[in-house]
């Protein structure tokens, strides 16, 4: 069961912080038609835009069309995903571009596996490195023709209604889709099990092969969107529980108002180990904070939804008291709390808590919710068409006061540690920096991601970080984000 975030003693100290958020040129052409998302890919100068029947990827250093993938769907895609790098990626040197492979989700119940065409992608690849080391305004002829550069290669099938969301795990391995008929099935890459290998690279580079590893049954309404624990260096570090934290495990956010994490137990199995409850309408979407802070509690997960509210939530520390834990599983008493499942094993089970609540700004349902890498600073969108940018504050924890006798104790003679130097920092509030109304006009904007700059504006290629939204009105369209 998720608490309500606490409110200890004090005192809140932030920087003199301002924010400007300025509208770049859009990405050319306009889609004239609802886009949905738009999804930079991890290590190239591209961004996958999902739109009608088509995903549209656009060059981040001409912000203009780079190819179209067409002709695999019948209904609207909603969501896309790139494969994290397996083997070799694009560079500059010559090598072979490995492994290029986009997944759609679509309204028609499918999941689409799409692959670069062998025969171009290295040329094209190394091409957008060009660009955004030489800064050339790139081939603007031939676009017709790159549409036919995509190839559906794989259609996974199961679902029985609209899929919502896809997420490759970090390591390119599973493959989650969640669906509105309330279920959420993992699949496995098993046509390339070891990509690093490479005496196996030319006869496992086109092999798509996925099996499904799990359907997971326990959402009580449509699921809306998943998304994996990132794999981050330090992950084992103390700011990370031990055996608490890995890349395998999947958040997924519902209409039920729920968020559930899943992980593999010691059989293989697929199992529910946390319920975040909380939200007073369905749950839009779910993102993990991309690597460790100092003093936060990492790692930890946003939600947001149709209750106007974002919220952030941590895992709590293992209490040292297991023994009474174990005396109440003995005793049959459930301490999960009204309505979680039994497939949630006791052995698995993690508490999470609410430690922040975002400070209110949109009128209407909160679609999407970006968190920076880079910056640690978050910005939502949603329905009422504003562009919110929120950062974080720290909190001086003031130290209790300790009687003589109790300093004496603790210390066993040696001098004791005064307030002063006992104070410590940890996460603190939230505040709204700024915010941009009517971003796209009339229109709603339905999804708000972080990704790098490689265009002509860019002061520093492929460090600055810029927002790029994405709306009802067709407009995939960059901001520039400064912080002074």
């Amino acid at each position: 069961m998720a608490t309500e975030p606490s409110a200890p003693a004090a005192t809140t100290t932030t920087a003199a912080t301002t924010a400007e958020v300025t509208r770049l040129p859009a990405f050319s052409p306009d889609l004239y038609q609802r886009a949905w998302a738009s999804i930079p890919h991890p290590t190239l100068p591209l961004i996958a835009t999902c739109h009608h029947h088509s995903v549209t990827v656009f060059s981040l250093s001409t912000l203009s069309k780079h190819s179209v993938l067409t002709g695999g769907h019948t209904r609207s895609v909603r969501s896309a995903a790139w494969q994290p790098p397996r083997g070799k990626v694009a560079s500059g040197n010559g090598k072979e571009a490995k492994r290029l492979r986009l997944v759609t989700g679509s309204f028609d119940t499918t999941a689409g596996v799409w692959t670069w065409d062998q025969g171009r992608r290295e040329e094209r690849l190394e091409r957008e490195v060009r660009l955004l080391q030489n800064n050339s305004e790139g081939d603007k002829g031939g676009e017709e023709e790159e549409e036919d550069e995509w190839e559906l290669t794989l259609v996974l099938e199961g679902h029985e209604n609209e899929v919502k969301s896809v997420n490759y795990s970090p390591s390119g391995q599973y493959l989650a889709t969640c669906s509105r008929d309330k279920s959420v099935w993992i699949w496995e890459d098993v046509g390339n099990p070891n990509p690093s290998s490479e005496e196996q690279e030319e006869e496992e580079e086109d092999e798509d092969e996925w099996e499904t590893v799990a359907v997971l049954q326990e959402h009580d309404g449509d699921v809306k969107a998943v998304t994996w624990c990132p794999d981050v260096p330090g992950r084992k570090s103390k700011y990370a529980p031990p055996r608490r934290y890995g890349d395998d495990v999947l958040a997924s956010a519902s209409y039920d108002n729920t968020v559930r994490l899943w992980r593999e137990d010691g059989d293989g199995e697929w199992v529910c180990v946390a319920v975040l409850e909380g939200h007073e309408g369905t749950v839009w979407g779910v993102a993990w904070e991309g690597k460790p802070r100092e003093n936060d509690k990492f790692p930890r997960l946003l939600s947001w939804g149709a209750d106007e509210v974002v919220r952030v939530w941590s895992l709590r520390e293992p209490e040292e008291e297991e023994e009474g834990h174990a005396e109440g599983a003995a005793g049959g008493n459930n301490s999960w709390g009204f309505g979680v499942p039994n497939t949630m094993r006791r052995s698995l089970k993690e508490e999470w808590e609410c430690t922040a609540v975002l400070p209110k700004v949109h009128k209407g349902d909160i679609y999407s919710v970006a968190w920076s890498t880079e910056t640690g600073l978050l910005a939502s969108v949603g329905s009422d068409g504003v562009l919110a940018l929120y950062q974080e504050t720290t909190s001086t924890i003031a130290p209790e006061k300790k009687t003589e006798e109790e300093d004496e104790e603790m210390t066993n003679g040696d001098a004791p540690t005064t307030n002063a130097t006992a104070a410590a920092t940890a996460p603190g509030s939230w505040k709204v920096l700024t915010t941009v109304k009517s971003a796209h006009g009339p229109y709603e904007i339905n999804h708000i991601t972080w990704c790098k700059r490689y265009d002509a504006g860019s002061e520093r290629k492929g460090e600055e970080e810029m927002l790029v939204t994405t709306g009802d009105d067709g407009v995939v369209r960059p901001w520039q984000v400064r912080i002074q």
